[in-house]
Order: C-alpha cells, then structure tokens, then sequence
C-alpha cells in the first residue's frame, strides 16, 4: 500500500509541474500576442470603429490567457467561472451577433453567477451577508 501512495504522489507531483510549464508557456504566449497586438493596433485606422472592436477582442484574449494562467495555478472553480465569463463576453461584443447568440449569451452569465452564488465561498459570503442584515 505504502508502494502504492508513493507513485500517487509522484503521479501528482508530475501533473503539477506539467500544469504550471503550460502556465508559463501561455505567459509567454499573452506577452508575445500583446507585443505583436500593440504594433498592429498602432498601425490601424481609429477613426473607424472596427478598430475599437479589435482592441476590445484582442484585450480580452489576453485577459482570457491570464485568466486561463490563473485557474492552472490555482484550481478553483471561482477561477473556472470567471475565465467562462470572460469568455462569454468576448462572444457577446462581436459587432454582428445575432438575437439567438445574444440570449444564448445571457442565460450563459446568468447561469454563471448562479454557479457563483451556489459552488464558491464568495458566493456562501454573500448569503451569509443577506442574512445577517435581514436577521
């Protein structure tokens, strides 16, 4: 038994330290996808405004990128659900959604902050909050 809880372990301890070299790996690729995003977003034409859309899309993509850094590091499932909210809303600011994705959209968040409410401490928190200033 004990043979067996050593290459657990091992087991664990490997998978860990894959996790965080994809960590990094995606580090350096939000930094390399900024550098190139920043002489590319100088380079257009800001009076016209797909060029906003563009610095909003490539934004959140990089904050995808630290928000995906952050739940490899830190598997917790408030990390997982901010990462699909970010992910969510680099949907819904597409200029040419259409009214089904734009409902799909809500219900997604909405589904989100329901899972915040019922499965992080946060969202315990702030039941705990609620009661105490109605009690």
């Amino acid at each position: 038994m004990d043979f067996h809880m050593q290459i657990d372990r091992h087991w664990k301890s490997a998978i860990t330290l894959l996790e965080k070299f994809v960590a990094v790996s995606v580090i350096f690729g939000v930094i390399a996808y900024s550098m190139h995003s920043g002489f590319i977003l100088f380079a257009m034409d800001w009076g016209k405004t797909d060029t906003y859309y563009e610095l909003i899309n490539r934004v959140l993509a990089i904050t995808i990128g630290l928000e995906l850094v952050r739940m490899l590091v830190s598997h917790s499932i408030s990390a997982v659900l901010e990462l699909l909210a970010f992910v969510i809303a680099r949907k819904m600011l597409k200029p040419d959604l259409g009214s089904l994705d734009v409902a799909a959209g809500v219900l997604a968040f909405v589904a989100l902050m329901a899972a915040r409410h019922f499965f992080t401490e946060a969202g315990f928190l702030e039941g705990e909050k609620g009661k105490e200033v109605r009690g």
